[in-house]
């Protein structure tokens, strides 16, 4: 009998004492008590845990406080609601908005050696600070590779990211105004006291997300107040060059909005009375209004700088960094597409060299492309060689893969296109979700799944993604090498597209300002 054989054995015969023991995998319990999970195709996933107390009347824009323990076992089979949105197509149709939505899911491994250390991966979801659910997103694929994937809700729009000089004057954080990055750290903190429960290791933790959860994994990498609860990140069409709102004009903007709700003042009072608001006119939509509630405030608590100034000076955490963007980021910005020529001429003299080099002599091209390179390529890049500097490992990608299906129309691929991809959860069949239609995926679709799959989990595990899904992925300096996940499978590719964005850097400037 061979070695591995006898390894095998030793493995399986782990497992059997596991079980013999009394362990069930759809059982764990945890700090604040025991939860039912479900078992399915090998994997435990335990859903809708409270990582908070419910962030509603007294609670509401203060910071996330412990939950309560329960009696008994808790039921871990299904999600949770949402965070109320204040838009309407980036959770699933039927589910259930509320206030009370600091919850946590987990997927791990069924078969799991007792005692067993796995990596933990944190996703982060998208939605410009105002949408978006942990809901959306199956860590399935994460837990059949040997990683405990977990998703959380954290607190959205002017629930989320609000300030007014009335919560400043009377709450004991003080300014706090950004209290989704708060229910962000105690995610975080939940999963370092609770996950080894679930056979993660608290102490090989990486967060990643896209979009607003890229944004957000930024700024917990400049946060003082996130320090030591992860080890890796990633950040996936993070806008690196964003800048938050400043903490006064911030609180002007609230002041004027709850003026529009009928309180005014700002003493004890008046937080009463904005406590008391429905939370439904809280997030309602407004005209005429500098809009609260779109994002990341500096408020000199949780955060104090951008992770643009935060990254030139090197005050952030000196983990391994992984970041990049799609080919197509423009999708988000439809009016710049429709009236391309309008954009062009705020360029005046430089208007016929720009479509010339970034749109081939295409005006709707060159716009298309400028906006993907301003808004999210050049700023990963600028991120990049910042962290770079510090002799931090930081990986580079650029998804280019078209689905087969969409190779004759789409322009490229669209903002938050790679998702499905990372996670490897392609559609079997043709379907729609909020504004997007998805094909089902053609065997060339899922191989580059696959690969991205693959890329991402041996980041998770190792901190460097290695050649587990093609290729080995360079780091990105020296060089700007970038790992191209493009129509011909990933490919490196050094000095990536330097001609079209130095220009850009050159007049974005540091960031440091």
């Amino acid at each position: 009998m061979n070695l591995r054989c006898v390894a095998a054995l030793g493995l399986s015969f782990g497992l059997l004492l596991a079980s013999a023991a009394g362990a069930s995998p759809d059982r764990v319990r945890i700090h604040d008590g025991r939860l039912q999970g479900v078992v399915k195709d090998g994997v435990a996933s335990f859903k809708d845990i409270p990582f908070a107390a419910p962030p509603v009347g007294d609670l509401r824009w203060q910071a996330p406080q412990p939950p309560a323990p329960w009696r008994g076992v808790r039921d871990a089979s299904d999600y949770g609601p949402a965070c109320l949105q204040m838009t309407t197509f980036l959770v699933r149709p039927g589910v259930t908005q509320s206030e009370d939505c600091l919850t946590i899911n987990v997927f791990t491994p069924a078969h799991r050696a007792r005692g067993a250390k796995l990596p933990v991966m944190v996703w982060i979801y998208g939605g410009a600070f105002i949408g978006g659910s942990a809901n959306n997103y199956d860590g399935s694929k994460f837990a059949r590779d040997g990683v405990v994937l977990v998703t959380f809700n954290y607190r959205l729009g002017r629930l989320g990211f609000f300030a007014h000089p009335a919560l400043a004057k009377t709450n004991p954080e003080g300014a706090l105004s950004d209290y989704g990055f708060a229910d962000q750290i105690a995610a975080l903190k939940w999963v370092k006291r609770n996950i080894a429960g679930f056979g993660g290791d608290p102490a090989r933790v990486t967060i990643f997300g896209e979009s607003a959860g890229a944004i957000s994994v930024n700024y917990l990498l400049v946060s003082p107040m996130a320090r030591g609860l992860f080890i890796r990140a990633a950040s996936e069409s993070g806008f690196g060059r964003t800048q938050g709102s400043p903490l006064a004009a911030a609180e002007a903007t609230g002041a004027a909005f709850m003026k529009g709700l009928g309180v005014s003042g700002d003493d004890a009072a008046a937080v009463q009375a904005m406590r008391a608001l429905p939370a439904s006119a809280v997030m309602a939509p407004v005209s005429g209004l500098g809009d609260p509630g779109r994002g990341p405030i500096i408020d000199g608590v949780i955060v104090s700088e951008s992770p643009g100034q935060g990254f030139a000076l090197g005050h952030q955490a000196r983990v391994p960094y992984l970041t990049g963007g799609n080919s197509f980021e423009a999708s988000l910005f439809a009016s710049r597409l429709t009236h391309p020529e309008a954009v062009l001429d705020r360029l005046g003299a430089g208007k016929d060299a720009a479509v010339a080099l970034y749109g081939d002599g295409d005006p709707a091209k060159a716009v298309a492309a400028l906006t993907t390179l301003r808004a999210v390529i050049e700023p990963d890049r600028y991120l990049a060689r910042e962290n770079a500097k510090r002799g931090v490992p930081t990986y580079v990608y650029y998804f280019s893969y078209l689905p087969e299906a969409e190779r004759a129309t789409a322009m490229g691929v669209r903002h938050s296109g790679e998702i499905s991809y990372v996670f490897d959860t392609l559609p079997k069949t043709d379907m729609t979700f909020g504004r997007y239609h998805f094909s089902a995926a053609t065997p060339a679709d899922e191989a580059i799944a696959r690969a991205a799959h693959a890329y991402w989990v041996a980041f998770g595990k190792t901190g460097h993604p290695g050649g587990a899904g093609g290729p080995r992925w360079p780091k990105a300096e020296p060089g700007d090498v970038v790992l191209e996940f493009g129509d011909d499978g990933p490919v490196v590719r050094p000095d990536f597209d330097r001609a079209k964005l130095d220009p850009l850097t050159a007049r974005a400037g540091t960031g440091a300002q």
